[in-house]
Formats: structure tokens, sequence, C-alpha cells
């Protein structure tokens, strides 16, 4: 049968698309109205297209799975998700308004601390950071930027208030399933991008482009900028190649490099050696440079570490940029916004509980079986616990781990995370979400995607996004209301 909205039940939570039972939002109308149109075989075919292209296209990610990597198709729902035009305004000025500050901390971090001695900073959190590298202290990049790229996680509460869950600052990633979705969107749905009112996100790989360009070390010249992988059996290999496809730069492995007597960084070519400005690493920091962290390293460049302090190149997110990507740091960005830019935030943070002070930690033990317990710097939706959904030993264990290491963790309350309409074997039914904007950062211009990456809890009643562990994505629509107006024909 064909779509009947009035049967679709959002359970209590706030839907992307829904107010109500056959109430579309307002950037949804021309959406819901358009799946209804479709027969159950024709969304079907829809879904199977989108499948096709999906493996066509060989758009992939690599699961870990009991020692092996296995490479996956894209886990992908065809219904998408929206947003106005008006609402988005909003979150982009609070994005660049997060990242601005961030950039503005890790500098002071690594130079007079300012913040620390005004002890608006605990100087505990700064001493127990696992991601503060003392070789960048005295540093400063160009333009003073440290985080480059910025993917920061939204999620919106049943209230539909938005908020920001956690901040990416080391090698975010996912911006090329962003892109894909749209073009698969565009396979699937022509019809429904004739007007304009879809606002593009297709222009990221040029705009990452020109800021790397921005940030070479010999400014006027026609830079020569490389993205420097793990290698093949990474589970983002696939944006590493993409990206690097799109911008038209190579794609290197750290023995496509070495660091000359003059400090400069070399690429190995056929025609000889050929000098780098801009690195765009997607190598975590202790595997960067064996000469100045882990000397068993085969996947960094010996010398890049002395390279990048001389200013002889680029290295794009900066080493020690981390240090703000720590969920515990996470909790003081509102006061780091307050502190540099003098404003309050645009975008709240989800209320936290520190584990590290007394009052709060006690607060947490006395309520796991109702808490999100997360650690200062897993990713992927690991190492957490989700207290409602845990068992009692479950629970047990993370108390003793919160009591052994209480710097290591934060807590929060468990959202009930906004839904979305998606097809499943079932039906329409509705998912949990979440979505990961990507900003990029110049120093002269800060840079928002319209939209962004949309992960969904593809099981019914998960609140767990990541594909890594079952979850799949959809396209995100910023929607301009002007373009509502018209439908296409085959929608009317």
């Amino acid at each position: 049968m064909a779509i009947d909205w009035h049967q679709y039940r959002c359970n209590g939570f706030y839907d992307e698309l829904f107010a109500a039972p056959g109430q579309p939002r307002g950037g949804a109308r021309r959406l819901a109205e358009y799946l209804s149109s479709l027969s159950a075989g024709e969304l079907s075919e829809r879904r199977l297209a989108a499948e096709l292209a999906i493996k066509i296209m060989g758009v992939t990610f690599t699961v870990y799975s009991e020692g092996r990597n296995v490479d996956r198709s894209w886990p992908f729902d065809i219904i998408p998700r929206t947003i106005t035009r008006p609402e988005w305004a909003r979150t982009e000025r609070g994005l660049r308004q997060r990242v601005e500050a961030l950039n503005h901390f890790i500098q002071d971090i690594y130079a007079d601390q300012k913040i620390v001695k005004d002890r608006v900073f605990p100087a505990s959190v700064l001493r127990e950071s696992v991601n503060f590298r003392p070789q960048c202290v005295g540093m400063r990049p160009r333009a003073g930027i440290w985080a480059h790229i910025c993917g920061s996680d939204l999620v919106r509460d049943k209230d539909g208030s938005l908020y920001v869950l956690e901040d990416n600052l080391r090698v975010p990633s996912g911006v090329s399933y962003m892109v894909e979705n749209r073009l698969v969107t565009k396979r699937v749905f022509p019809e429904l991008f004739e007007t304009g009112s879809i606002l593009p996100v297709d222009d990221y790989p040029a705009q990452l482009y020109d800021m790397l360009a921005a940030m070479s070390p010999r400014p006027g010249d026609q830079p020569t900028i490389v993205l420097l992988t793990p290698g093949i059996y990474n589970s983002a290999y696939f944006e590493h190649s993409w990206l690097a496809r799109q911008m038209g730069i190579e794609l290197v492995e750290g023995s496509d490099l070495f660091v000359g007597d003059d400090d400069i960084v070399y690429m190995r070519t056929v025609y000889g050696p050929r000098r780098v400005d801009v690195i765009y690493r997607r190598i975590d920091d202790l595997f960067l440079d064996p000469e100045t962290f882990r000397p068993d390293s085969v996947l960094g460049v010996k010398g890049l570490m002395r390279a990048w302090l001389r200013h002889k190149v680029a290295l794009v997110n900066a080493p020690g940029a981390g240090v703000a990507d720590d969920k515990v740091v996470y909790t003081f960005v509102p006061a780091m916004i307050r502190y540099y830019l003098g404003e309050d935030p645009i975008l709240p943070n989800v209320p936290s509980w520190l584990c590290m002070r007394k009052k709060e930690r006690e607060h947490v033990l006395a309520n796991l079986d109702q808490l999100v317990v997360k650690p200062a710097n897993e990713s992927g939706g690991y190492g957490m616990l989700i207290g409602p959904r845990a068992s009692k030993k479950e629970r047990e264990t993370f108390a003793g781990l919160i009591q052994a290491q209480p710097r290591n963790y934060i807590a929060q309350p468990t959202l009930s995370l906004s839904t979305a309409p998606t097809l499943t074997p079932e039906g329409i039914e509705p998912r949990h979400l979440d979505l990961r904007p990507f900003i990029l950062s110049r120093g002269d211009s800060i840079y928002v995607t319209t939209g962004g990456l949309t992960r969904v809890a593809m099981t019914r009643g998960s609140l767990v996004v990541n594909s890594s562990q079952g979850g799949g994505a959809k396209d995100t629509w910023i929607v301009d209301l002007d373009g509502e107006a018209e439908m296409p024909a085959e929608a009317a």
C-alpha cells in the first residue's frame, strides 16, 4: 500500500518531518506529499535503485570484525531528513562561534594558558589530558588555526531543542558520505530537485581545497597538497581516496614522503623529489612521526614534526588539536565562548556531570540506571554505558571504572533523540538520528556545510547511530521555504 502519513506515529519523540500524524513540518511538506503519491511497488523500486547505485559507485565502509577488515556497502535510507533554512542559519552561526572559541582555546593552551591562570579552565584537566602534546608548546600555526576541520555532532531532544553532543577535532570523518548521500538521492528522486529549494552540498571538496591551499607556508605559489592516509586497511580509506580524487591531489602513505636535511617535506615521484607544502593528515598524532612520538610507527614520516614546527609544511588538522577533542574539555566550551569571544553560546551543550568532581560523581554513581556515561576519549559509540539499557553487572563494572579514574568519565541524561521516518522491512517507522555538520576554518573565514551527515539508528528503539555498530545514514536537506510553492507535476 502507498504511505498513509496519518498512520505514522512519532511515539512521543520529536520527529524531524512530522509535527503530528499527517501533519508534516514546513520543510517536509513537499517531500511528504510526493512520497505518499508513490505506490508500495514504486517505493520499493526506489530503495532497490539506491542500493544498486551505492554498489556501482563503490560507496563502502570498513568494519573491524574478529581480527578481519570487512568492507560493506554504505547503509542508506532513501527518506531524507529536512531542516528549514531559517533554523539552519542559526545553527550555522552557533557552529562558527563554537569552532572559533575552540581554536582560541587550543592556541592559548600551547602558549600562555591564560584561561588556566584565570581559573576558567582547571589546570588538573589539562595536566591529565592524554591529547595534550608538550612538543607543540610555543607553536603558532598559520592564522592561529589548529582545528581546520571540525565535525560537531548535534542532537535534538524531545522538546525540539538542538544540542551539541560532542566536537571531533582530531581526524573527523564522514563528509564523503554526506556528499554521496546527496548523489544517490538525486538518482532516486530527481523530480524533487527541480525547483532549487534544496540547498546544495557538492561544493565541499572545492571549499576544502581552498582552505588547505590557504594554509601553505609559501603563500602566492601554487601549493603541493597531499592527503596522508594509513593505507587501504583503514576504516575510512574510502573517504581518503574519495577526497583526494575530488580535490585532484595526491593520496600518499608515509613511505611516499621524506624530510630532507633542509627540514622540507618531499614526495617521492618518478620525476624525482617534489616539495610538499600542505599535508591533510588522516593519521593520529602518535603515529605521525617516529622521531617525535611512537618510534615503532610505520605510518608516519620521520622528521615531520620538525618540519612543521619550523613552518616548512602545514599539517591539517594540526598536531595537538586533540587537546580540545575530549569529552571533559567539551563541558567547558560554553565557558570558552564567553571567555574568548565575550558572547553567550548560541548552541547549548548537553547537560553533563563531571565525575572528577566529588558531588557530581556521587550523583552519577547513585543514578547509573538513568544516565549515559562516556569515557573522555573514545569514539564511535565504544566504551560507553547507556544506563537504562544496561544490566546490573554492567552498571557495577562502570561504577568501578568511574571510581578508579574519575577524570576519564562524564555522564549525561539519556536524551530522547529525535526521529525521522525510515523505510524498514516492516514499513515506514521512526528511527533515532543525529547530525554531523563539518566546519572549515582558515583564519579569514569559516565555512559550514549546508547540512551534514545524518546518521540513523536502523534498529528499532536503538540510540546508537554509528555505522560500525549497525547504524545507517540519510540525505540531509536544508530547505529554502521560498522554493516550496510548487510541486513537481509527477507528485501533484
